[in-house]
Protein backbone atom coordinates (compact mmCIF):
# COMPACT_ATOMS: atom_id res chain seq x y z
CA UNK A 1 0.00 0.00 0.00
CA UNK A 2 1.55 3.53 -0.85
CA UNK A 3 1.51 5.97 1.92
CA UNK A 4 -1.09 8.29 0.97
CA UNK A 5 -3.50 4.84 1.10
CA UNK A 6 -2.14 3.80 4.44
CA UNK A 7 -2.93 7.62 5.70
CA UNK A 8 -6.50 6.87 4.48
CA UNK A 9 -7.17 3.54 5.79
CA UNK A 10 -5.64 5.06 9.49
CA UNK A 11 -7.86 7.78 9.20
CA UNK A 12 -11.12 5.70 8.47
CA UNK A 13 -10.66 3.49 11.58
CA UNK A 14 -8.65 5.71 14.21
CA UNK A 15 -9.16 9.03 14.05
CA UNK A 16 -13.07 9.80 14.84
CA UNK A 17 -12.52 13.27 13.74
CA UNK A 18 -12.54 12.49 9.89
CA UNK A 19 -15.66 12.27 7.54
CA UNK A 20 -14.39 8.77 6.35
CA UNK A 21 -13.94 7.45 9.84
CA UNK A 22 -17.64 8.40 10.56
CA UNK A 23 -18.50 6.90 7.08
CA UNK A 24 -16.82 3.67 7.84
CA UNK A 25 -18.64 3.49 11.46
CA UNK A 26 -22.15 4.03 9.86
CA UNK A 27 -21.30 1.39 7.58
CA UNK A 28 -20.63 -0.64 10.48
CA UNK A 29 -23.48 0.01 12.34
CA UNK A 30 -25.23 -1.17 9.65
CA UNK A 31 -23.69 -4.26 8.96
CA UNK A 32 -24.02 -5.00 12.78
CA UNK A 33 -27.61 -4.47 12.37
CA UNK A 34 -28.29 -6.46 9.22
CA UNK A 35 -26.60 -9.36 11.28
CA UNK A 36 -27.79 -9.63 14.18
CA UNK A 37 -31.32 -9.51 12.47
CA UNK A 38 -30.07 -12.12 10.57
CA UNK A 39 -29.55 -14.54 13.49
CA UNK A 40 -32.33 -13.54 15.49
CA UNK A 41 -34.17 -14.23 12.51
CA UNK A 42 -32.08 -18.11 12.20
CA UNK A 43 -32.95 -18.71 15.93
CA UNK A 44 -36.26 -18.04 15.49
CA UNK A 45 -36.87 -20.03 12.88
CA UNK A 46 -34.88 -23.17 13.62
CA UNK A 47 -32.45 -25.80 12.04
CA UNK A 48 -34.52 -26.21 8.45
CA UNK A 49 -36.76 -23.42 7.17
CA UNK A 50 -36.78 -22.40 3.15
CA UNK A 51 -33.91 -19.95 2.28
CA UNK A 52 -32.04 -21.20 4.87
CA UNK A 53 -28.69 -21.52 2.79
CA UNK A 54 -29.73 -18.20 1.22
CA UNK A 55 -29.81 -16.67 4.78
CA UNK A 56 -26.55 -18.15 6.03
CA UNK A 57 -24.92 -17.10 2.84
CA UNK A 58 -25.49 -13.81 3.60
CA UNK A 59 -25.11 -14.21 6.89
CA UNK A 60 -21.26 -15.41 5.52
CA UNK A 61 -20.77 -12.84 3.46
CA UNK A 62 -20.99 -10.05 6.71
CA UNK A 63 -18.97 -12.27 8.84
CA UNK A 64 -16.64 -11.60 6.08
CA UNK A 65 -16.69 -8.14 5.52
CA UNK A 66 -16.27 -7.77 9.85
CA UNK A 67 -13.29 -9.89 9.08
CA UNK A 68 -11.97 -7.25 6.40
CA UNK A 69 -12.95 -4.42 8.92
CA UNK A 70 -11.12 -5.78 12.08
CA UNK A 71 -7.70 -7.10 9.96
CA UNK A 72 -7.66 -3.57 8.48
CA UNK A 73 -7.99 -1.87 11.82
CA UNK A 74 -5.35 -4.25 13.11
CA UNK A 75 -3.07 -3.26 10.16
CA UNK A 76 -3.36 0.54 10.57
CA UNK A 77 -3.35 0.46 14.02
CA UNK A 78 0.12 2.43 15.15
CA UNK A 79 1.50 1.93 17.51
CA UNK A 80 2.18 5.21 19.90
CA UNK A 81 5.73 4.75 21.14
CA UNK A 82 7.14 4.31 17.68
CA UNK A 83 5.89 8.60 16.79
CA UNK A 84 7.79 9.41 20.81
CA UNK A 85 11.10 6.90 20.43
CA UNK A 86 13.96 7.17 17.62
CA UNK A 87 14.40 3.36 17.57
CA UNK A 88 16.66 0.63 15.69
CA UNK A 89 14.77 -1.09 13.21
CA UNK A 90 14.56 -4.48 15.17
CA UNK A 91 12.78 -2.46 17.90
CA UNK A 92 10.59 -1.10 15.71
CA UNK A 93 9.17 -4.59 14.68
CA UNK A 94 9.09 -5.95 17.74
CA UNK A 95 6.55 -2.66 18.74
CA UNK A 96 4.71 -3.42 15.64
CA UNK A 97 3.81 -7.15 16.75
CA UNK A 98 3.75 -6.42 20.43
CA UNK A 99 1.48 -3.34 20.39
CA UNK A 100 -0.97 -4.95 17.85
CA UNK A 101 -1.30 -7.80 20.00
CA UNK A 102 -2.15 -5.67 22.90
CA UNK A 103 -4.30 -3.72 21.01
CA UNK A 104 -5.71 -7.25 19.65
CA UNK A 105 -6.52 -8.00 23.27
CA UNK A 106 -8.48 -5.06 23.92
CA UNK A 107 -11.74 -5.86 24.86
CA UNK A 108 -13.99 -4.63 22.36
CA UNK A 109 -11.32 -5.56 19.73
CA UNK A 110 -11.72 -9.13 21.52
CA UNK A 111 -15.06 -9.63 21.01
CA UNK A 112 -14.82 -8.28 16.90
CA UNK A 113 -12.32 -10.85 16.62
CA UNK A 114 -14.40 -13.18 18.74
CA UNK A 115 -17.05 -12.58 16.18
CA UNK A 116 -15.44 -13.05 13.21
CA UNK A 117 -14.14 -16.81 14.48
CA UNK A 118 -17.78 -18.09 14.09
CA UNK A 119 -16.76 -18.21 10.33
CA UNK A 120 -15.12 -21.78 11.26
CA UNK A 121 -18.06 -23.93 11.44
CA UNK A 122 -16.91 -26.00 14.89
CA UNK A 123 -17.32 -22.56 16.20
CA UNK A 124 -20.82 -21.32 14.90
CA UNK A 125 -21.76 -20.94 18.82
CA UNK A 126 -20.06 -17.57 18.74
CA UNK A 127 -22.27 -16.42 16.75
CA UNK A 128 -24.24 -14.84 19.43
CA UNK A 129 -21.64 -12.89 20.46
CA UNK A 130 -22.19 -10.37 17.23
CA UNK A 131 -24.92 -9.23 19.63
CA UNK A 132 -22.07 -7.05 21.76
CA UNK A 133 -20.94 -5.54 18.76
CA UNK A 134 -23.40 -3.43 19.25
CA UNK A 135 -21.95 -1.59 22.67
CA UNK A 136 -18.99 -0.33 20.35
CA UNK A 137 -21.54 1.71 18.65
CA UNK A 138 -23.90 2.66 21.23
CA UNK A 139 -24.83 5.94 21.59
CA UNK A 140 -27.78 6.16 24.24
CA UNK A 141 -25.11 6.90 26.98
CA UNK A 142 -24.21 10.45 26.43
CA UNK A 143 -22.44 11.48 29.71
CA UNK A 144 -20.88 8.39 30.86
CA UNK A 145 -20.81 5.48 28.86
CA UNK A 146 -20.52 2.70 31.26
CA UNK A 147 -19.10 0.45 28.88
CA UNK A 148 -15.91 2.81 27.85
CA UNK A 149 -15.18 2.72 31.64
CA UNK A 150 -15.29 -1.01 31.97
CA UNK A 151 -13.00 -1.30 28.93
CA UNK A 152 -10.70 1.49 30.56
CA UNK A 153 -11.07 -0.03 34.02
CA UNK A 154 -9.50 -3.10 32.38
CA UNK A 155 -6.85 -1.67 30.60
CA UNK A 156 -5.70 0.72 33.50
CA UNK A 157 -5.75 -2.31 35.95
CA UNK A 158 -3.79 -5.06 34.01
CA UNK A 159 -1.36 -5.92 36.75
CA UNK A 160 -4.18 -6.90 38.98
CA UNK A 161 -6.36 -8.26 37.00
CA UNK A 162 -3.18 -10.31 36.01
CA UNK A 163 -1.61 -11.07 39.28
CA UNK A 164 -5.91 -12.87 39.90
CA UNK A 165 -5.63 -14.70 36.99
CA UNK A 166 -2.59 -15.86 37.78
CA UNK A 167 -3.40 -17.20 41.33
CA UNK A 168 -6.06 -19.16 39.64
CA UNK A 169 -4.39 -20.62 36.56
CA UNK A 170 -1.62 -21.72 39.52
CA UNK A 171 -4.12 -23.18 41.75
CA UNK A 172 -5.81 -24.79 38.93
CA UNK A 173 -2.84 -26.26 37.15
CA UNK A 174 -1.03 -27.56 41.01
CA UNK A 175 -4.46 -28.57 42.05
CA UNK A 176 -5.14 -30.49 39.00
CA UNK A 177 -1.97 -32.45 38.46
CA UNK A 178 -2.03 -33.00 41.99
CA UNK A 179 -4.98 -34.92 41.90
CA UNK A 180 -3.93 -36.85 39.20
CA UNK A 181 -0.73 -38.13 40.76
CA UNK A 182 -2.11 -38.93 44.26
CA UNK A 183 -5.48 -40.66 42.36
CA UNK A 184 -4.76 -41.39 38.27
CA UNK A 185 -4.03 -45.41 39.52
CA UNK A 186 -7.24 -45.41 41.33
CA UNK A 187 -10.23 -43.25 40.61
CA UNK A 188 -11.78 -44.59 37.58
CA UNK A 189 -12.78 -40.87 36.99
CA UNK A 190 -9.54 -39.54 36.52
CA UNK A 191 -8.75 -40.80 32.99
CA UNK A 192 -6.09 -38.18 31.86
CA UNK A 193 -4.44 -35.02 33.49
CA UNK A 194 -6.93 -32.28 31.58
CA UNK A 195 -9.78 -34.32 33.87
CA UNK A 196 -7.48 -33.62 37.08
CA UNK A 197 -7.48 -29.51 35.88
CA UNK A 198 -11.39 -29.60 34.95
CA UNK A 199 -12.16 -31.37 38.80
CA UNK A 200 -9.48 -28.38 40.22
CA UNK A 201 -11.20 -25.47 38.21
CA UNK A 202 -15.02 -26.56 39.58
CA UNK A 203 -13.61 -27.00 42.72
CA UNK A 204 -12.10 -24.01 43.51
CA UNK A 205 -14.49 -21.92 41.71
CA UNK A 206 -17.18 -23.88 44.27
CA UNK A 207 -19.36 -24.65 41.49
CA UNK A 208 -19.00 -28.63 42.69
CA UNK A 209 -20.48 -30.59 39.66
CA UNK A 210 -19.91 -33.60 41.66
CA UNK A 211 -18.93 -35.45 38.05
CA UNK A 212 -15.50 -36.17 39.32
CA UNK A 213 -15.17 -36.49 43.17
CA UNK A 214 -11.75 -37.88 45.56
CA UNK A 215 -12.14 -41.34 46.62
CA UNK A 216 -8.58 -41.80 48.40
CA UNK A 217 -8.14 -39.92 51.86
CA UNK A 218 -5.04 -38.14 50.05
CA UNK A 219 -7.12 -36.67 47.41
CA UNK A 220 -9.82 -35.31 50.24
CA UNK A 221 -6.69 -33.51 51.62
CA UNK A 222 -6.41 -32.09 48.37
CA UNK A 223 -9.64 -31.31 47.74
CA UNK A 224 -9.89 -29.58 51.00
CA UNK A 225 -7.02 -27.37 50.14
CA UNK A 226 -8.37 -26.49 46.94
CA UNK A 227 -11.68 -25.65 48.58
CA UNK A 228 -10.17 -23.52 51.02
CA UNK A 229 -7.51 -21.60 47.89
CA UNK A 230 -11.37 -21.39 46.19
CA UNK A 231 -12.89 -18.85 49.26
CA UNK A 232 -9.49 -16.92 49.02
CA UNK A 233 -9.59 -16.61 44.86
CA UNK A 234 -13.02 -15.17 45.31
CA UNK A 235 -12.15 -13.10 47.59
CA UNK A 236 -9.53 -11.78 45.49
CA UNK A 237 -11.75 -11.07 42.39
CA UNK A 238 -13.94 -9.59 44.48
CA UNK A 239 -11.68 -7.24 45.95
CA UNK A 240 -10.20 -6.26 42.23
CA UNK A 241 -13.54 -6.54 40.99
CA UNK A 242 -14.84 -4.10 43.76
CA UNK A 243 -11.75 -1.83 43.28
CA UNK A 244 -11.52 -1.43 39.48
CA UNK A 245 -14.87 -2.00 37.59
CA UNK A 246 -17.80 -0.98 40.60
CA UNK A 247 -17.43 2.74 39.28
CA UNK A 248 -18.04 1.75 35.42
CA UNK A 249 -21.25 0.05 36.76
CA UNK A 250 -22.08 3.02 38.86
CA UNK A 251 -21.94 5.33 35.85
CA UNK A 252 -24.93 4.34 34.49
CA UNK A 253 -26.63 6.32 37.57
CA UNK A 254 -25.84 9.53 35.61
CA UNK A 255 -27.94 8.18 32.60
CA UNK A 256 -30.91 7.20 34.57
CA UNK A 257 -32.85 10.69 35.14
CA UNK A 258 -31.90 11.92 31.67
CA UNK A 259 -33.40 8.32 30.03
CA UNK A 260 -36.38 8.66 32.53
CA UNK A 261 -39.64 9.99 31.82
CA UNK A 262 -39.63 12.14 34.67
CA UNK A 263 -41.59 15.66 34.22
CA UNK A 264 -42.77 18.63 36.02
CA UNK A 265 -39.81 17.68 38.60
CA UNK A 266 -38.50 20.42 41.10
CA UNK A 267 -34.48 21.19 40.74
CA UNK A 268 -32.48 21.69 43.81
CA UNK A 269 -29.01 23.08 42.23
CA UNK A 270 -26.14 23.25 44.54
CA UNK A 271 -26.84 21.28 47.58
CA UNK A 272 -24.38 21.35 50.65
CA UNK A 273 -24.38 18.24 52.94
CA UNK A 274 -25.96 19.72 56.28
CA UNK A 275 -29.23 21.46 54.84
CA UNK A 276 -31.24 19.07 56.29
CA UNK A 277 -33.96 21.81 57.41
CA UNK A 278 -33.75 23.18 53.58
CA UNK A 279 -34.83 19.55 52.17
CA UNK A 280 -37.28 19.14 55.37
CA UNK A 281 -38.94 22.69 54.72
CA UNK A 282 -39.39 21.43 50.57
CA UNK A 283 -41.00 17.99 51.99
CA UNK A 284 -43.50 20.42 53.49
CA UNK A 285 -44.16 22.20 50.80
CA UNK A 286 -44.28 20.02 47.66
CA UNK A 287 -45.70 15.99 47.58
CA UNK A 288 -42.37 14.05 46.63
CA UNK A 289 -45.34 11.52 44.84
CA UNK A 290 -46.98 13.84 42.63
CA UNK A 291 -44.25 16.08 42.16
CA UNK A 292 -40.69 14.50 42.13
CA UNK A 293 -37.62 16.20 43.59
CA UNK A 294 -34.22 16.07 42.28
CA UNK A 295 -30.88 17.53 43.82
CA UNK A 296 -28.37 18.09 41.28
CA UNK A 297 -24.88 18.58 42.82
CA UNK A 298 -21.33 17.41 42.48
CA UNK A 299 -19.97 14.39 44.24
CA UNK A 300 -21.52 11.43 45.23
CA UNK A 301 -25.31 11.48 47.11
CA UNK A 302 -24.66 12.49 51.03
CA UNK A 303 -25.67 9.86 53.37
CA UNK A 304 -27.83 12.85 55.24
CA UNK A 305 -30.28 12.96 52.14
CA UNK A 306 -33.53 11.97 52.93
CA UNK A 307 -34.90 8.91 50.09
CA UNK A 308 -37.83 11.37 48.82
CA UNK A 309 -35.04 13.28 46.86
CA UNK A 310 -33.21 11.80 43.34
CA UNK A 311 -29.43 12.45 43.31
CA UNK A 312 -28.00 13.59 40.15
CA UNK A 313 -24.09 14.29 40.40
CA UNK A 314 -23.82 17.12 37.70
CA UNK A 315 -22.09 20.87 37.59
CA UNK A 316 -25.57 23.25 37.03
CA UNK A 317 -23.33 25.84 35.85
CA UNK A 318 -22.62 23.53 32.89
CA UNK A 319 -25.34 23.85 29.97
CA UNK A 320 -23.98 20.52 28.61
CA UNK A 321 -24.61 18.79 31.66
CA UNK A 322 -28.71 19.99 32.44
CA UNK A 323 -30.03 17.35 30.61
CA UNK A 324 -29.02 14.67 33.37
CA UNK A 325 -31.77 16.12 34.79
CA UNK A 326 -33.86 16.95 32.20
CA UNK A 327 -34.30 20.77 33.31
CA UNK A 328 -36.25 21.24 29.93
CA UNK A 329 -39.14 18.77 31.59
CA UNK A 330 -38.96 20.83 34.98
CA UNK A 331 -41.16 23.12 36.64
CA UNK A 332 -39.07 25.12 38.86
CA UNK A 333 -35.33 25.09 39.67
CA UNK A 334 -34.28 26.54 43.86
CA UNK A 335 -30.56 27.72 43.63
CA UNK A 336 -29.02 27.28 47.04
CA UNK A 337 -25.66 29.42 47.59
CA UNK A 338 -22.67 27.79 49.51
CA UNK A 339 -21.79 28.23 52.84
CA UNK A 340 -18.44 27.46 52.77
CA UNK A 341 -17.14 30.29 50.70
CA UNK A 342 -17.52 33.51 50.76
CA UNK A 343 -20.35 35.92 50.00
CA UNK A 344 -19.57 36.95 46.81
CA UNK A 345 -18.18 34.02 45.23
CA UNK A 346 -21.05 31.89 46.36
CA UNK A 347 -24.13 34.42 44.72
CA UNK A 348 -21.37 34.41 41.81
CA UNK A 349 -22.17 30.93 40.96
CA UNK A 350 -25.58 31.44 42.13
CA UNK A 351 -25.81 33.93 38.93
CA UNK A 352 -23.92 32.21 36.60
CA UNK A 353 -26.24 28.71 37.16
CA UNK A 354 -29.57 30.86 36.61
CA UNK A 355 -27.64 32.37 33.07
CA UNK A 356 -26.90 28.94 32.27
CA UNK A 357 -30.54 28.16 32.81
CA UNK A 358 -32.19 30.64 30.97
CA UNK A 359 -30.02 29.92 27.92
CA UNK A 360 -30.47 26.36 28.43
CA UNK A 361 -34.12 26.70 28.12
CA UNK A 362 -33.79 29.57 25.28
CA UNK A 363 -31.93 26.54 23.09
CA UNK A 364 -34.23 24.01 24.08
CA UNK A 365 -37.53 26.64 22.99
CA UNK A 366 -36.36 25.67 19.36
CA UNK A 367 -37.42 22.46 19.89
CA UNK A 368 -39.92 22.10 22.87
CA UNK A 369 -42.79 24.51 23.45
CA UNK A 370 -43.58 24.92 26.92
CA UNK A 371 -46.74 26.23 28.48
CA UNK A 372 -45.50 27.59 31.51
CA UNK A 373 -41.52 28.74 31.98
CA UNK A 374 -39.29 27.40 34.35
CA UNK A 375 -39.40 29.26 37.68
CA UNK A 376 -36.15 29.86 38.95
CA UNK A 377 -36.16 30.38 42.69
CA UNK A 378 -32.42 32.07 43.46
CA UNK A 379 -30.71 32.37 46.94
CA UNK A 380 -28.71 35.27 47.37
CA UNK A 381 -26.54 36.23 49.99
CA UNK A 382 -24.89 39.44 49.38
CA UNK A 383 -27.19 42.67 48.93
CA UNK A 384 -25.61 43.50 45.94
CA UNK A 385 -25.80 40.78 43.74
CA UNK A 386 -29.80 40.72 43.76
CA UNK A 387 -30.40 43.01 40.60
CA UNK A 388 -27.39 40.32 39.37
CA UNK A 389 -29.73 37.55 39.74
CA UNK A 390 -32.41 38.71 38.31
CA UNK A 391 -30.35 40.15 35.47
CA UNK A 392 -29.16 36.60 34.85
CA UNK A 393 -32.93 35.16 34.81
CA UNK A 394 -33.84 34.74 38.36
CA UNK A 395 -37.74 35.07 38.36
CA UNK A 396 -37.79 35.22 42.52
CA UNK A 397 -35.17 36.31 44.62
CA UNK A 398 -34.59 35.81 48.08
CA UNK A 399 -31.88 37.20 50.07
CA UNK A 400 -31.76 34.94 53.21
CA UNK A 401 -29.31 36.87 54.75
CA UNK A 402 -30.81 40.19 54.76
CA UNK A 403 -34.23 38.66 56.00
CA UNK A 404 -32.89 36.64 59.14
CA UNK A 405 -30.56 40.04 60.16
CA UNK A 406 -34.00 42.32 59.49
CA UNK A 407 -36.17 39.59 61.55
CA UNK A 408 -33.62 39.99 64.69
CA UNK A 409 -33.55 44.24 64.43
CA UNK A 410 -37.07 44.19 64.50
CA UNK A 411 -37.71 41.81 67.40
CA UNK A 412 -35.27 44.21 69.40
CA UNK A 413 -37.80 46.97 68.98
CA UNK A 414 -41.09 45.06 68.16
CA UNK A 415 -41.08 42.24 70.07
CA UNK A 416 -42.58 38.44 68.91
CA UNK A 417 -42.54 39.66 65.73
CA UNK A 418 -39.70 37.26 64.39
CA UNK A 419 -41.61 34.91 65.92
CA UNK A 420 -44.93 35.55 63.85
CA UNK A 421 -42.82 35.92 60.72
CA UNK A 422 -41.25 32.59 61.13
CA UNK A 423 -44.56 31.07 61.59
CA UNK A 424 -46.04 32.41 58.73
CA UNK A 425 -43.26 31.37 56.80
CA UNK A 426 -43.66 28.00 57.26
CA UNK A 427 -45.91 25.24 55.81
CA UNK A 428 -48.82 24.31 58.25
CA UNK A 429 -49.33 26.90 59.84
CA UNK A 430 -50.92 30.30 58.59
CA UNK A 431 -48.97 31.09 55.49
CA UNK A 432 -48.76 33.69 52.56
CA UNK A 433 -50.57 32.78 49.50
CA UNK A 434 -51.05 34.10 46.09
CA UNK A 435 -53.64 33.44 43.88
CA UNK A 436 -55.74 34.15 41.24
CA UNK A 437 -59.70 36.21 42.28
CA UNK A 438 -62.21 32.72 42.75
CA UNK A 439 -65.55 32.35 40.06
CA UNK A 440 -67.84 35.19 40.50
CA UNK A 441 -68.63 38.53 39.47
CA UNK A 442 -65.71 40.74 40.88
CA UNK A 443 -66.82 44.04 38.33
CA UNK A 444 -66.52 46.85 40.39
CA UNK A 445 -65.54 45.84 43.86
CA UNK A 446 -63.36 47.38 45.90
CA UNK A 447 -60.56 46.15 48.19
CA UNK A 448 -62.39 46.61 51.50
CA UNK A 449 -65.41 44.41 49.86
CA UNK A 450 -62.99 42.11 48.27
CA UNK A 451 -61.47 41.55 51.89
CA UNK A 452 -64.76 41.00 53.63
CA UNK A 453 -65.92 38.39 51.16
CA UNK A 454 -63.31 36.49 51.26
CA UNK A 455 -62.85 36.59 54.57
CA UNK A 456 -66.93 35.61 55.15
CA UNK A 457 -66.79 32.82 52.04
CA UNK A 458 -63.66 31.38 53.09
CA UNK A 459 -62.35 32.27 55.90
CA UNK A 460 -59.18 34.20 54.53
CA UNK A 461 -57.49 37.11 55.57
CA UNK A 462 -56.68 39.41 52.43
CA UNK A 463 -53.69 41.30 53.13
CA UNK A 464 -53.20 42.72 49.86
CA UNK A 465 -53.27 42.51 45.80
CA UNK A 466 -51.06 41.89 42.59
CA UNK A 467 -52.10 43.82 40.11
CA UNK A 468 -52.26 43.39 36.18
CA UNK A 469 -48.64 44.91 36.15
CA UNK A 470 -47.25 42.39 38.67
CA UNK A 471 -47.10 45.18 41.46
CA UNK A 472 -47.89 44.11 45.17
CA UNK A 473 -49.67 46.48 46.85
CA UNK A 474 -49.92 45.54 50.73
CA UNK A 475 -52.51 47.06 52.81
CA UNK A 476 -53.90 49.22 50.53
CA UNK A 477 -56.77 51.86 50.27
CA UNK A 478 -60.02 50.14 51.26
CA UNK A 479 -61.83 51.71 47.91
CA UNK A 480 -59.27 50.59 45.58
CA UNK A 481 -60.77 49.59 42.48
CA UNK A 482 -59.77 45.82 42.48
CA UNK A 483 -59.43 44.43 38.27
CA UNK A 484 -60.73 41.13 37.48
CA UNK A 485 -57.25 39.94 36.43
CA UNK A 486 -55.60 40.68 39.60
CA UNK A 487 -54.36 38.35 41.82
CA UNK A 488 -54.91 38.19 45.79
CA UNK A 489 -52.26 38.08 48.36
CA UNK A 490 -53.81 36.40 51.79
CA UNK A 491 -52.91 34.83 54.54
CA UNK A 492 -54.49 30.70 54.85
CA UNK A 493 -53.46 27.40 56.82
CA UNK A 494 -53.27 25.71 53.13
CA UNK A 495 -53.75 27.59 49.20
CA UNK A 496 -57.52 28.18 48.99
CA UNK A 497 -57.25 29.99 45.50
CA UNK A 498 -56.55 28.85 42.23
CA UNK A 499 -53.00 29.64 41.23
CA UNK A 500 -53.41 32.68 38.17
CA UNK A 501 -52.98 31.13 34.96
CA UNK A 502 -51.07 34.26 33.58
CA UNK A 503 -47.74 33.14 34.79
CA UNK A 504 -44.81 35.50 34.13
CA UNK A 505 -41.44 36.62 35.51
CA UNK A 506 -42.01 39.00 38.14
CA UNK A 507 -40.79 42.14 37.74
CA UNK A 508 -39.44 44.39 40.18
CA UNK A 509 -40.58 47.58 41.47
CA UNK A 510 -39.93 50.54 43.63
CA UNK A 511 -42.32 50.59 46.39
Amino acid sequence: MTSRAVYWVRGAFHEPQTQRYRYVQGVIWVLIAVSVTLFLVDFALGDSYEGKELLNSVDRIILWLFAAEISLRILSYRPPSLDFFSQSRTSKLSHHLVDRLLYCLRPLNLIDILTVAALVPALRGLRALRLLRLLRTANVFRYSNPFHWLARSLRENTLLFGLAFSFLISAVLLGGISIFLVEGRDNELLGSTWDGIWWALVTLTTVGYGDITPVTGLGRVVGGFMMIAGMFTLALFAGVVGHTLVKSVLSIREEQFRMSGYINHVVLCGYEPGAEMLLQAILIEIDSEARPLVVFAEGERPADLPPDFVWVSGDPTKESELDKVRMSHSAAAILVGSRHVLPQTADAKTVLTAFTIRSYMKHRAMTETRHRPIYVVAEILDSENVEHAYSAGADEVIETRRLGFSLLAHAVTMPGTAALMSEMAASGAHSLFVGALPEGDWSGVTFDELAGRLKRERNLLVIGVRDDRQRDRLNPPDDLQVDAGWQVIYLARKAELPPSPDIRRRQRFSR
